[in-house]
C-alpha cells in the first residue's frame, strides 16, 4: 500500500468514526445553540434599527388588510417589498402576535414598540434560528470529515458575530433564511439520491420566494442540477421536468393570490431608484467608488474648480438614485453586466468541469455578488436597454 492509499484509508476511517457518533453531533449543536441563545436573550433590549419597524409594519399589513392591499399600502414608508411567501410568513406570525399585543397589528400605529412587541419580534428571530442550527448540523455532517472539524464548524457558524449583529441587534431574519440555504445545498449535493435532490430543489425554491436577494446564486443551483443531476443519467428530460414542476408549483402557490396585480408586486420587489449602496453598512465596490468621488469633489471644491457639492445622500438607506459629481455614474446595465460576468466564471466551471462541491461555487458567487451588486435592480436594467 503506497502513501496516498494509506492517507485515503485513514481519512475514510475518520469519516466512518465521525458518522458513527451520531449522538455527539446533536449534543454539540444543542450546547452551542443554547449558549449563543443566552447571549441573544441579553441583546433583546439593545439598539434596534428601522428594520424592526419595517417588520412590525408588515405584520400589521398582512394581518389587518385584505390580500389585494398588501403590496399597494403606503401608509408607512416601509412598504412590503419581499416576495409573497415572506408576506405569508409575516401573516402567520401576526396570528401569534395578536395574543401578545394586538396594538402592534394596527397599520396606523407607526413606530409602535411596546415591550410586548419587542419581546415578540426579537423572540421570533431567536426561535427561528433553530432552522439555522438544523442547517448547520446537516451541512456539517455532509462536508466535515472529523468530529473536531465538525465542532469548530458548528461553533463558528452558530456564534457568527455578523449574524448576531444583523439579526439580533439590527433586526432581520437572516439566520432563518441562511438555514434554508444550507439545507438546500446539503440536499442537492447528494446527487446520487434523487429524493434528496428534489428536496433540495424545493428548499431553494422556497428560499427564493421568501427573499429574492438569493437570486444571485440561482444560476449556480440551476447549472449544478443540470450538470450533476439531469445530465448524469439517461433521463434528462424527465428529471428536468420534475425539477421544473417543483419550481412552478411553489411559484403558483406563492404568487397565485396576487395574479391580478403581478406588475405591482414586481415593482415592489425590484424598485426604481434604489441607489448603488443603500446604506453605509451595505458595503460593496461601489461604496469605494462613491468615496473616491466624494474625496475628489472635496479637493476640487477646495481648489475652486467645483462650486457645488452634495451631502452624503447616496447612503441614507431610502429608495433614491443620485448622480456622481466627478466620476461617471454607472448605469444599471453596467452594474448588472459586471455582476453577471464574474458569476459566469463559476457557472462555466460547474458546467464544463466535473465540479463536486457546490458550496465552494456558492461562496464565490456570494462574494462576487456582494462586491459588484448594487441596489439598482433588474427592473431598471430592463428599462435602460
Amino acid at each position: 500500500m503506497n502513501t496516498s492509499d494509506k492517507i485515503t484509508s485513514v481519512s475514510k476511517r475518520k469519516k466512518i468514526n465521525f458518522l458513527s457518533t451520531k449522538w455527539n453531533d446533536n449534543r454539540i449543536v444543542f450546547r452551542v445553540f443554547l449558549l449563543v441563545t443566552c447571549l441573544k436573550l441579553l441583546l433583546i433590549p439593545t439598539y434596534r434599527s428601522t428594520d424592526f419597524e419595517v417588520h412590525r409594519n408588515w405584520l400589521a399589513i398582512t394581518h389587518s388588510l385584505p390580500i389585494k392591499e398588501w403590496y399597494v399600502n403606503v401608509k408607512s414608508q416601509w412598504t412590503l417589498d419581499y416576495p409573497p411567501l415572506f408576506a405569508w410568513f409575516e401573516y402567520f406570525l401576526s396570528h401569534i402576535a395578536k395574543y401578545v399585543d394586538p396594538e402592534m397589528l394596527r397599520v396606523q400605529n407607526l413606530d409602535y414598540a411596546s415591550s410586548g412587541t419587542i419581546f415578540f419580534q426579537r423572540g421570533s428571530v431567536i426561535v427561528l434560528d433553530l432552522v439555522f442550527a438544523y442547517g448547520v448540523r446537516e451541512i456539517g455532517k455532509l462536508f466535515c470529515t472529523t468530529l473536531d472539524n465538525y465542532t469548530i464548524f458548528v461553533i463558528l457558524s452558530l456564534c457568527n458575530m455578523g449574524l448576531l449583529m444583523v439579526d439580533h441587534i439590527h433586526f432581520q431574519y437572516n439566520g432563518f433564511l441562511l438555514g434554508i440555504l444550507l439545507l438546500a445545498i446539503t440536499k442537492v449535493s447528494k446527487v446520487n439520491e434523487q429524493t434528496s435532490v428534489l428536496q433540495g430543489t424545493l428548499w431553494f425554491t422556497l428560499l427564493l420566494n421568501l427573499k429574492h436577494i438569493y437570486l444571485y446564486v440561482a444560476p449556480v443551483f440551476f447549472i449544478w442540477l443540470l450538470r450533476s443531476y439531469c445530465m448524469s443519467s439517461g433521463q434528462f428530460f424527465k428529471r428536468l421536468f420534475m425539477l421544473g414542476s417543483i419550481v412552478m408549483i411553489v411559484l403558483i402557490v406563492s404568487f397565485g393570490p396576487f395574479a391580478s396585480q403581478l406588475p405591482q408586486v414586481f415593482s415592489r420587489l425590484f424598485p426604481f431608484k434604489r441607489g448603488l449602496v443603500h446604506a453605509y453598512w451595505a458595503a460593496n465596490v461601489w461604496a469605494l467608488y462613491i468615496a473616491v468621488d466624494k474625496v475628489i469633489s472635496i479637493i476640487l471644491k477646495g481648489l475652486g474648480w467645483l462650486k457645488i457639492t452634495k451631502s452624503a445622500v447616496m447612503t441614507g438607506g431610502l429608495v433614491q438614485e443620485q448622480s456622481f459629481l466627478v466620476l461617471p455614474t454607472p448605469t444599471p446595465f453596467i452594474t448588472f453586466s459586471l455582476t453577471l460576468f464574474t458569476i459566469l466564471v463559476n457557472i462555466i466551471i460547474i458546467l464544463i468541469f466535473n465540479v463536486i462541491n457546490i458550496s465552494k461555487c456558492h461562496i464565490n458567487c456570494s462574494l462576487l455578488y456582494i462586491i459588484y451588486y448594487p441596489r439598482k435592480t433588474i427592473t431598471q436594467i430592463r428599462n435602460s436597454l
